[in-house]
């Protein structure tokens, strides 16, 4: 008999995308911060939700000016800026405490609603 393994009830995509040095676009992944997918990781190992909380590595997420940037899932919330004391409010606040982290969103004028698919197709 195959055992069940419960779904994750929420997914954080952390962008790691590292641009080449003197590239004029921006990087979410930096000298500075290159530790902070682990960072995330433990984070959630540590307070015992690694199980129902799935940290994924993802490529650039289109914000590269506003980075580091973060998705969670479900719901689109887009982080931005975010370091390694909003990664801690993410999971207390957001994840853990079901109340998304107001100032560490993407301002409405960045992200705008989302376009069906079948609008855009040919």
């Amino acid at each position: 008999m195959v055992q069940q393994q419960p779904q994750p009830a929420f997914y954080m995509f952390k962008c790691m995308q590292s641009s080449p040095p003197n590239m004029p676009k921006p990087s979410c992944v930096r000298p500075d911060n290159r530790d902070h997918f682990q960072y995330l990781a433990q984070t959630l190992m540590q307070k015992g939700i690694i199980a129902t909380v799935q940290p994924i590595q993802t490529s650039c997420l289109g914000r590269c000016n506003l980075g580091p940037v973060m998705l969670v899932e479900p719901g689109h919330y887009m982080y931005t800026a975010v370091d390694k004391s909003g990664i801690d409010r993410i999971i207390d606040e957001h994840i853990i405490g079901g109340n998304p982290v107001e100032e560490l969103l993407i301002q409405d004028a960045f992200w705008g609603d989302a376009i069906p698919p079948s609008q855009m197709a040919r």
